[in-house]
């Protein structure tokens, strides 16, 4: 790689590691993946694995986060739940960005009937709270880990439309894009070659939140046996497990898969939010200010 080449992606990696929330945030999301990653060979035991006879035991020396009412490991069952909580998560939001962005990008090029027709069935969408829309998908899908992909991908499409259709209609006014129109540039590759490109930042930063609220929800349906099915080992499906044993105070079974839910979101949210600062100019320069 040339200076001329090297030379931005230096600056950018001085500006992650000159934010301190962003580098605690990206760390925490690290972890969980690598975690997720190397799940089969540092988990103790499996899954699935039932041990009656060591059933509902406390944190020790060789259960470290205790055992469920089967008899299940609850570390191990943490660490492969965050393969599917995570992985869910980021399909999902790969979902809605793919179907997202370029109808918003459209809506907001063209406009007229189909950026109106466009805009107003995501605002059809974006009128029902996100859990309630995801529950009503997910049940008429059908449970499991297909129909929580799809719901919580449907449910997080409006978000990137509305933020593509406002940058689009933003850029499509510059010069450039005039210029494009007048050499004879088709429209489709004004709207994938010069408009989206110019949006990525944006966008971006709103995959990283959204990936945060798709382990929410995800890990809601779940809970609520809309996602995936038992026994797989999942974090809102274990805390499901474990909410009927609080009062006689087995808390490990909700508090470990709890605490997993909420360090990673809390992970992308401080990294979305440091990526804004880095990549969105008209904070930067109001900052300074």
């Amino acid at each position: 790689m040339n200076r001329s080449l090297r030379q931005p992606w230096i600056s950018f990696v001085r500006k992650i590691t000159a934010k301190k929330l962003l580098l605690v945030g990206l760390i925490i999301v690290l972890a969980w993946v690598i975690l997720a990653l190397v799940a089969p060979w540092i988990a103790p035991f499996g899954p699935d694995e039932i041990r009656t006879e060591d059933k509902l035991q406390s944190p020790n020396m060789v259960h470290w986060f205790g055992t469920d009412n089967f008899g299940r490991d609850i570390f191990s069952r943490i660490l492969y739940g965050a393969r599917v909580t995570i992985w869910t998560g980021m399909v999902a939001i790969g979902i809605a960005s793919v179907v997202g962005i370029p109808l918003g990008a459209i809506a907001g090029y063209f406009g007229g009937k189909t950026g109106n027709l466009i805009m107003r069935f995501m605002d059809i969408l974006l009128a029902f709270p996100s859990l309630i829309l995801a529950m009503a998908l997910a049940a008429s899908i059908g449970p499991g880990l297909f129909g929580a992909l799809l719901a919580v991908g449907i449910v997080a499409i409006p978000e990137f439309a509305r933020l593509m259709y406002g940058q689009t209609v933003v850029i499509k006014e510059k010069e450039f894009i005039e210029a494009s129109k007048a050499l004879g540039v088709r429209q489709s590759a004004i709207i994938f070659q010069h408009i989206l490109p110019n949006a990525l930042a944006p966008v971006v930063v709103q995959i990283t939140l959204g990936l945060g609220s798709a382990v929410l929800i995800t890990s809601s349906l779940s809970f609520l046996g809309l996602g995936v099915k038992p026994p797989t080992a999942e974090w809102g499906a274990m805390i499901s497990y474990g909410r009927d044993y609080i009062i006689s105070g087995e808390w490990w079974m909700t508090v470990f898969p709890g605490a997993a839910i909420a360090t990673t979101i809390f992970g992308f949210i401080l990294l979305g939010d440091g990526l804004r600062d880095i990549l969105d100019p008209h904070r930067q320069s109001s900052r300074h200010k």
